[in-house]
């Protein structure tokens, strides 16, 4: 079985978990995009089977039932998890050790994606979370003009 690795950018914090990502999504949120200060946030969703080997993460609650992780000494964020899907850890992909070794399944929150930000790939876009939702559309948005 596949050791995923990865960490923040000081290298205090490493972590590891044991198999592949259940789910990679890119997210559009405002929260999300606050907390990486990018205009989208790529997370893996992974089995609450994440290990921290070195260091320990500091952790706030960014909204009701919503907490959110990052390494007290660089700032780099490292993953949200919610009490809605209290199974599942949402690591940030820029820290994995090897972020191209995952891909993107889709889109999430896209009604609150930045107007000049587009990703050019044909990948399902919903407008909120994706559970037992349908695509908004498939790949990019048209451009105006």
């Amino acid at each position: 079985m596949k050791i995923n690795t990865g960490g923040c950018l000081c290298r205090a914090i490493r972590d590891e978990f044991q198999r592949d990502a259940d789910e990679v999504l890119h997210c559009h949120c405002q929260s999300c995009r606050r907390q990486t200060s990018s205009p989208v946030a790529t997370f893996a969703m992974v089995t609450a089977v994440l290990r921290f080997t070195q260091g320990q993460p500091k952790e706030y609650s960014s909204s009701p039932g919503v907490w959110r992780s990052f390494c007290p000494d660089c700032g780099s964020p490292i993953a949200y998890r919610s009490d809605r899907r209290p199974e599942l850890i949402d690591l940030y992909v820029g820290t994995l050790d090897d972020p191209g070794s995952v891909q993107a399944w889709c889109h999430v929150q896209t009604s609150e994606q930045l107007p000049w930000f587009e990703m050019l790939d044909s990948l399902p876009r919903f407008s909120g979370s994706r559970r037992g939702a349908t695509p908004v559309r498939y790949g990019p948005r048209k451009s105006v003009g």
